[in-house]
């Protein structure tokens, strides 16, 4: 009937076709969902399931498998969807676990979510908030599970997968799934992603350029192999408990903070602009109770960890760990010993020895690591033509306290709202679909990060080189306090 929202249902597939003028109702959508595992007929593809899962339902997230070091046990589902799990060989001894989102509330968008530190992870709440926004979206784990690198001992196509396989082979075959459930190919695609997420968006735009239209890519893990030689090279300056180099967490830290506050005019707004003196806090001739002040050696060590790391040539190896970070930092690096994720990088494939001791990294170690770069897993390439030729659009943004990977490494790769200006992901659409560049965007602040506590403080980000300046301190908790210069 002329006007109405005609359902059909492709004989072929048995899914659905969307192309007449809306999604069908409930019972439709939950009817081609329960089809789709037994007609889904995609090369190297064995689909595990395909749910109906209804809004509202807290998806428990299994543990097993190595999973739980993940930390997503449930994730709450806010649109009606259809949940597509499957297992994609990548290699005869490798390939990945992934899954599709697809919500009855279908833009028309497709999403890939991407991955973080070392993790063989899908990202469940990337997953549900993207879906709930109507993108089509899927989740890979990397092709491997958990947290660590153990799978990467003598197995390059694991490697591979992380560097880059894993990836674009859950776009390819999800745009797939996303076109036979539908009935039509996606408009527009999108990519989210932060750490290695961000580093993984920058690889797909340089290794393959039509995969998105546009990509959002946080706090990347740009320069890999050096990433992981800067976060090894913390565990030999600061050693262990007992060691005269030794800070450990907690209150010591605290004063190291709050000295770095005082010498940088008390707002680190940029972490660039700030210097820091440790040996401001070195302790008097004869002092005994070393609480509240460093001792020579750790004026050492908390110098070394804020200074730019140089390899045995002299190059710059990875920028410093920048200032005002120390709170996740000391957690992190600092105090916990051996870095999981760069000794794992060390063991399994620099060395190839899963026995080899971080504390005796040096910058040799690191020259090693470097020269190898295995598929290319620096994403080093600031030659981005190709994606920017074909109309792509890529938000690159850095969070100026990361304590993970420095955000001073970011400028060096040269190339909570639904509203779009507080809304980063909804801003790259804006920018893709409306032509509307962002010359900034809006980040909230919450007190003590609750947001029922209500808003502490706003601030537009500025598009990079520029810089956030305070022209109003009295009112600085609000946006139009601070200009873009």
């Amino acid at each position: 009937m002329a006007g109405s929202c005609a359902i059909m249902m492709n004989a072929a597939t048995r899914v659905l076709d969307t192309r007449s003028c809306c999604l069908p109702p409930k019972m439709f959508f939950f009817g081609a969902c329960s089809q789709l595992r037994s007609s889904l007929a995609i090369e190297n593809v064995t689909v595990n399931f395909a749910n109906f899962v209804p809004a509202g339902t807290n998806l428990s997230s299994t543990q097993d498998f190595n999973l739980s070091s993940c930390g997503y046990r449930s994730a709450v589902v806010t649109s009606d969807m259809c949940r597509v799990a499957m297992y994609v060989a990548a290699s005869y001894r490798s390939g990945i676990t992934a899954e599709a989102w697809l919500p009855t509330n279908w833009t028309g968008r497709f999403l890939s979510t991407g991955n973080g530190g070392v993790s063989g992870c899908i990202q469940y709440p990337d997953l549900a908030y993207t879906a709930g926004l109507g993108f089509a979206t899927v989740g890979a784990n990397n092709g491997h599970n958990g947290t660590r690198g153990y799978a990467f001992a003598n197995n390059n196509d694991v490697v591979e997968d992380f560097a880059i396989r894993s990836l674009h082979t859950g776009v390819v075959v999800g745009k797939q799934i996303t076109q036979r459930f539908y009935g039509s190919a996606h408009k527009k695609s999108y990519y989210l992603g932060c750490s290695t997420g961000g580093r993984q968006g920058f690889k797909s735009v340089q290794a393959y350029p039509l995969d998105f239209d546009g990509v959002l890519a946080g706090a990347p893990a740009f320069n890999y192999p050096n990433l992981n030689s800067w976060s090894n090279h913390f565990y030999p300056i600061f050693g262990d408990a007992g060691d005269e180099t030794y800070v450990p967490a907690g209150t010591l830290w605290g004063v190291i903070h709050r000295e770095i506050l005082a010498q940088c005019d008390g707002l680190i707004e940029d972490p660039e602009l700030c210097r820091f003196r440790p040996e401001a806090l070195q302790c008097a001739p004869g002092t005994t109770n070393s609480s509240t002040c460093l001792t020579c050696k750790q004026v050492e060590a908390v110098r070394a960890a804020l200074t730019d790391f140089y390899g045995v040539d002299g190059k710059l190896i990875y920028p410093r760990m920048q200032p005002g970070s120390e709170a996740i930092a000391s957690v992190l690096y600092y105090a916990a010993g051996a870095f999981s994720y760069s000794s794992d990088w060390f063991k399994f494939i620099v060395v190839d020895d899963s026995n080899w001791d971080p504390a005796t990294f040096t910058i040799a170690d690191a020259k090693v690591a470097n020269e190898q770069n295995p598929f290319d897993i620096a994403t080093w390439n600031g030659d981005i033509s190709a994606y920017k030729n074909n109309g792509g659009k890529l938000l690159h943004y850095h969070g100026q306290m990361g304590a993970v990977i420095t955000s001073e490494n970011s400028p060096l790769m040269s190339v909570s709202s639904l509203d779009t200006q507080n809304n980063v992901l909804l801003r790259v659409v804006d920018w893709v679909e409306n032509g509307n560049a962002p010359e900034t965007v809006t980040g909230t602040r919450f007190v003590d990060n609750d947001r029922t506590k209500g808003v502490a403080f706003t601030r537009n980000h500025c598009k990079y080189p520029k810089r956030n300046t305070c022209t109003d301190p009295a009112r600085y908790t609000e946006a139009d306090a601070w200009t873009c210069v």
